[in-house]
């Protein structure tokens, strides 16, 4: 979910946030209409400077790698699974995205701080965003017995705030270390909640979407300090449906050089933009 993320503000002149801009011209990578999170490339964040009085844009590898991760080796099995001594296939671990409501858990049994603590509560920033893309899963019907099909059939969406050519996504960073080279790295997942009346239409077989904020709570998030209850707070808001605009695009957008383009379904229902 939520893994598709497009950043083209380069035709803006300013990022603005509150009464700070960043002129656009001055960075080279915000030019981007798609960011696939399972390439785990670099993606356009906004950090806070350390006396949180200003912000920075720079670029973080999408994809949170906690730092007790010892080695890219190892952090390429947290992404792609692997075969253990036995023989055994160990699944994926993806922390592309951290779902809001769960950011600030700690383990029942052992009172030990979760992955995504730490971060929340001293690392938190934005991913700058122009539009991301999620599917919708629609059953058809089978002509004998008109009982919905087993597999659906999916359609791509074209999501973004309507009037505004970039918008911020709540974020979380971390500063890794491979223990065997010295190499560092800025990493940053995505923060979720649940989906809105919306969202709930497009993305109805996970009925979650990003942290999408308005710039009041985009500098609170980033800048201010928080108790554990603000931070669950803003990380689990939901942006009006009303503000939003989506659209189908063709099946294959990530290929076809135009992936904002509107592509119609006759098949597919129409939204209801009501709260």
């Amino acid at each position: 979910m939520c893994y598709y993320n497009g950043q083209r503000v380069s035709r803006e002149e300013f990022i603005r946030l509150m009464d700070l801009e960043k002129a656009v011209m001055n960075y080279d990578f915000l030019d981007q209409e798609i960011h696939e999170g399972f390439n785990y490339g670099n993606i356009a964040v906004l950090r806070p400077t350390e006396d949180r009085c200003n912000f920075d844009i720079v670029q973080m590898e999408w994809g949170f790698v906690p730092s007790y991760i010892k080695n890219r080796e190892d952090v390429k099995k947290m992404r792609f699974g692997y075969k253990d001594s036995t023989g055994k296939w160990r699944q994926p671990y993806t922390t592309l995205n951290a779902k809001g409501e769960e950011l600030l858990l700690i383990d029942e049994n052992t009172g030990r701080e979760k992955m995504f603590r730490k971060a929340a509560l001293e690392r938190r920033c934005l991913i700058l965003s122009s539009e991301f893309y999620e599917w919708r899963h629609i059953y058809r019907l089978n002509k004998k017995t008109n009982q919905p099909l087993k597999t659906a059939d999916k359609y791509p969406y074209h999501i973004g705030l309507k009037d505004k050519a970039y918008f911020f996504i709540a974020a979380i960073w971390q500063n890794w270390t491979d223990k065997d080279t010295g190499e560092t790295v800025d990493t940053v997942a995505l923060v979720t909640t649940e989906a809105n009346s919306l969202m709930r239409q497009i993305h109805n077989s996970k009925n979650r979407m990003p942290t999408m904020l308005p710039d009041e709570l985009a500098w609170e998030w980033m800048m201010e300090d928080l108790t554990e209850q603000r931070i669950t707070e803003i990380a689990t808001y939901q942006i009006k449906a009303s503000d939003m605009d989506a659209y189908t695009v063709e099946k294959d957008f990530r290929t076809t050089g135009s992936p904002s383009k509107a592509f119609v379904y006759s098949e597919v229902p129409e939204l209801s933009y009501e709260v």
